[in-house]
């Protein structure tokens, strides 16, 4: 079978994947969810003309000569508006916050007033409008300010707070399932018998499904036996599952049992081979309405892939207006070869040269199953089918990891 292209393996993997459903929540449950729908504004901000510094509220006009002598009427504070309309030669104390007083267009800080009794002089000349926020300077009611298919940052809640949204409609988060296999499994804290090998795979892919908004189920790990692989699948189908993600028993040797075990319980395979590098032995089907892909068990060629089609798939499902990943640029930190007919994703450490540009420079050792050098890449270097050799210092597409 031909290997597939990395490009038509991501868009048979997003093919048909809409948004799901939405529902309503809280603003604090609605922290990195994704907006449902366009959210104008209920209210205008701030409603009224209110004082932007602690001082007077003054007429222009009257505090326009630094002889001029003002009356000080009353008192405005935050949440207290002054009732009366200003006249010539007064002036209100104002507090920031404060609405200003009617027939007042200017306010004249407390650092430029000297105070005696109940008047005031000043020290600096007043212009209209100064220290006012006119009404409406932040937003108006209707004014469009959060766009459906965003995901909710933390300033994002306290606006739609301030527009009045006590709860928001947001996308269902996508459930994601996973499940290994593999006989020579053990997990974190055991002593591995000879041949045995600490589980590591599900610990990355659950939590890089968490960071981009989606709700993990471990399914723990299954035997080298389609009895147990089968159970996991159906497990997996009884949790609900949009996505259920295995890990190992991906490849072609006997006891690589993944690919039988989702034919025998119905997944139409759309592909299993991908002409990249890590991860030539991924699947993907569909086993009704949830999708299935099949990661390598290595755990580096694990992680990439994840990275590369599980992450769109996740942003796809929850409704997020932006899917794919965006590559960027850097220099190359050493020389490399040509490369073969795989689509090569290079671990680089990330540095900066001394005017601001990146250094992409990949790790000398490349092989799948090195965790180290996983952990300290912060990019995958990215190099097409075929590319030629490319010098240090040349130009070359990355794509940032997550920190």
């Amino acid at each position: 079978m031909a290997l597939m292209p990395v490009a038509d393996a991501l868009s048979a993997i997003l093919a048909g994947a809409e948004p799901l459903p939405e529902e309503i929540v809280a603003l604090d449950a609605a922290y990195h969810r994704t907006l449902a729908h366009d959210l104008a504004a209920r209210r205008t901000q701030p409603p009224e003309p209110m004082s932007a510094m602690d001082g007077y509220a003054v007429r222009a006009a009257d505090a326009a000569d630094l002889k001029a002598r003002l009356r000080v009427i009353g008192e405005v504070a935050a949440g207290r508006p002054f009732e009366r309309t200003l006249s010539a030669g007064e002036a209100v104390r104002i507090f920031t916050g404060g609405v200003i007083p009617h027939g007042a267009d200017a306010v004249i800080i407390q650092e430029d007033t000297r105070v005696d009794g109940d008047h005031i002089s000043i020290t600096e000349a007043a212009s209209p409008g100064r220290h006012i926020r006119p009404a409406g300077v932040d937003f108006r009611e209707g004014d469009l300010l959060l766009k459906g298919g965003s995901r909710l940052s933390d300033r994002a809640l306290s606006l739609a707070a301030a527009m009045n949204y006590p709860e928001l409609a947001v996308r269902r988060r996508p459930k994601v399932a996973v499940l290994a296999t593999g006989d020579e499994l053990v997990m974190p804290g055991s002593r591995p018998g000879p041949g045995q090998i600490v589980y590591s795979n599900g610990y990355a892919l659950r939590a890089l499904a968490r960071a981009e908004g989606a709700e993990t189920v471990d399914l723990g790990v299954a035997a080298d036996t389609v009895a147990a692989t089968t159970a996991g699948i159906r497990r997996a189908r009884e949790t609900g599952a949009d996505i259920l993600i295995t890990t190992g028993g991906a490849s072609v040797g006997d006891h690589d049992l993944v690919k039988q075990s989702l034919e025998a319980e119905g997944v139409a395979m759309a592909f299993w081979r991908i002409a990249m590098r890590p991860g030539k032995p991924m699947m993907h089907g569909r086993l009704g309405a949830m999708r299935v892909i099949g990661l390598p068990g290595n755990p580096v060629s694990s992680y990439v892939c994840a990275f590369l089609f599980l992450v769109p798939l996740i942003r796809a499902l929850s409704g997020r207006n932006t899917i794919h990943h965006v590559r960027t640029t850097a220099l190359l930190g050493r020389d490399l070869a040509a490369n073969d007919r795989r689509e090569d994703y290079l671990r680089a450490r990330l540095e900066e040269r001394q005017d601001g540009a990146p250094i992409a420079t990949p790790v000398m050792q490349q092989d799948s199953s090195l965790l180290g050098n996983l952990a300290a890449a912060r990019a995958l270097l990215v190099r097409p089918p075929f590319a030629p050799a490319a010098a240090k210092g040349s130009e070359c597409e990355i794509l940032t990891l997550p920190e």
